[in-house]
């Protein structure tokens, strides 16, 4: 997955404000960016701190995972895998359960939008 920014003897954020004020300026606007347009995407979704990583939960589920490293920012959405996303995913590094988004490019907001709404559905069909 890479380094993280975060020196790993800090203690755990307690909710997703603190975890974005660990790093630097650059890399604190991306995160805030993808914050953003996850809550526009699920707006009742709800924020909280798992696994160390700022995470959305919708239902009583884990929604989206994100988290900061040296060169990128891990984006995870869950439960679902982004194989339905794989030929726009091309163009970034990944796996079946995630993309780095590299911190030296745009946050690709429209397909962030298109992920949150699709895992939304996904979960809202489980309910």
């Amino acid at each position: 997955m890479g380094l993280k920014l975060m020196d790993a003897s800090k203690k755990v954020a307690a909710n997703i404000d603190e975890y974005i004020a660990d790093f630097p300026d650059n890399v604190q606007s991306m995160l805030q960016e993808i914050r953003k347009t996850i809550h526009t995407a699920a707006p009742e979704a709800t924020e909280t701190i798992r696994y160390t990583m700022p995470t959305f939960k919708l239902n009583g589920k884990n929604l989206i995972f994100f988290a900061a490293f040296k060169n990128h920012i891990g984006f995870y959405p869950a439960p679902q895998d982004i194989e339905s996303f794989k030929a726009r995913l091309s163009a970034f590094k990944g796996s079946k359960g995630g993309v780095q988004f590299p911190l030296n490019r745009p946050i690709p907001a429209d397909l962030v939008t298109d992920i949150v709404n699709f895992q939304v559905a996904e979960i809202s069909k489980k309910r």
